[in-house]
Parts: C-alpha cells; structure tokens; sequence
C-alpha cells in the first residue's frame, strides 16, 4: 500500500474482515514501486498488491471481491450472484472512470508532455469530476446509509477514498456532493476506517 492511494480501501476492508495480514508500505513518493524488488511483486508498478498463498492479485476491485468473497462471515458483499457483479460494476466505474479522472489532475504527465496541455487537463477535470459523481450523488439520494442500501459492502471503503481526495490541490470542493460527503462522515465513525487511518498515518478529512 501507499498512504490515502486506492490502496487505502482494500486495507479497510481487511480490517472491516478481520484478516489477519502484513500491510507493507511502498514509497511512492520516492519511485520505490518501480524498484526490482516490488516489479518483481507486481511488475505493473502500481499499488495495492495482495499476495496470496496462490499467488499475487492486483486491481482494487478485484482485491476488494476477493477479500469479501475469502471472508464471507464478515458479510462485505452481497451473497445473490447478480447484486454481487452489481456491486463490481460499480466499483469498476470508480477505477476506470473517477480514478483516471482524478488522474489528470495528479499525474497529467501521463496523459500530456506540454505545459499547456497539462494545464488544460487540470482545469478541465474538476467539473468532469463533479459530473461524474452525480451518478453516485443520485444513487445515495434514497436515504441510503450505504452505497447498495442499507448493507455496508466493499464499495463503501471504495468510495471513501475518493471523497477523501476532494480538498487536494487542484481537486476543488466536495461542496456540490453533500451526500457524498455524509457518507464520508459516516465512514470515519467505523472502527475499521478509523484504524486504517491510524495505521497509513492520516487523519479524518
């Protein structure tokens, strides 16, 4: 894991499951996922990585399906075959869709090689992202306690660490969001979330 990276859900939910695990932190800061040693782990230089006894996984909702499905007593996803790729299809839409948008604010230096560039992207890419949260705004605009009703499941760690990222440099406000952000409060009452925090070394936002 890196501290507050996507990491920081899978590390929850294996607290919210009881997992007894290692956490190994990578310095990303410093270039430590590109080292031999970590390649070696997971050659796609990216936290989080899980490893197994049959082997390496990667991909935060693969791990998060995983750790759910590996402990099933702590009830971290739905049981019914249907709502649990449900649940995968809406944490897939917050990789391939929220976390590449926040992205080009972070790292616009994959996406773009000129200043100008960069600079359009990181304009630009606040207001997609309030866009793109509308989706989950709406969801929770039921009443809903959690992101699939009123079960807590692995999408509610997922979505945690993005709202997390509202307030960082050039991200903007979580203002616009207000349920969002009630379900950022209520995520930072867990024991779970509270420990993980403690454990990467961040604070509640």
């Amino acid at each position: 894991y890196a501290p507050n990276a996507c990491s920081l859900a899978p590390h929850i939910a294996l607290n919210d499951a009881g997992a007894e695990y290692e956490a190994v932190k990578v310095d990303t800061a410093h270039g430590e996922q590109r080292s031999a040693a970590y390649l070696a782990i997971n050659p796609k230089a990216r936290v989080p990585s899980l490893v197994t006894d049959r082997g390496t996984l990667t991909e935060v909702p693969v791990l998060l399906g995983y750790i759910a499905r590996t402990f099933p007593k702590a009830e971290l996803a739905p049981m019914d075959g249907f709502d649990f790729f449900q649940m995968q299809s809406f944490n897939t839409y917050l990789a391939s869709t929220i976390h590449i948008t926040f992205a080009h604010i972070f790292r616009p230096e994959r996406y773009a090689d000129s200043d100008a560039a960069k600079a359009d992207m990181r304009s630009k890419a606040p207001n997609s992202l309030i866009e793109q949260f509308q989706l989950v705004e709406e969801r929770l605009s039921d009443g809903r306690e959690w992101v699939h009703g009123d079960k807590y499941t692995v999408s509610d760690p997922y979505l945690y660490v993005f709202a997390r990222w509202f307030g960082r440099d050039g991200v903007g406000s979580i203002a616009p969001l207000p349920r969002i952000a009630a379900h950022r409060a209520r995520m930072q009452k867990r024991d779970a979330v509270l420990r993980t925090l403690e454990q990467e070394g961040l604070a509640p936002v």
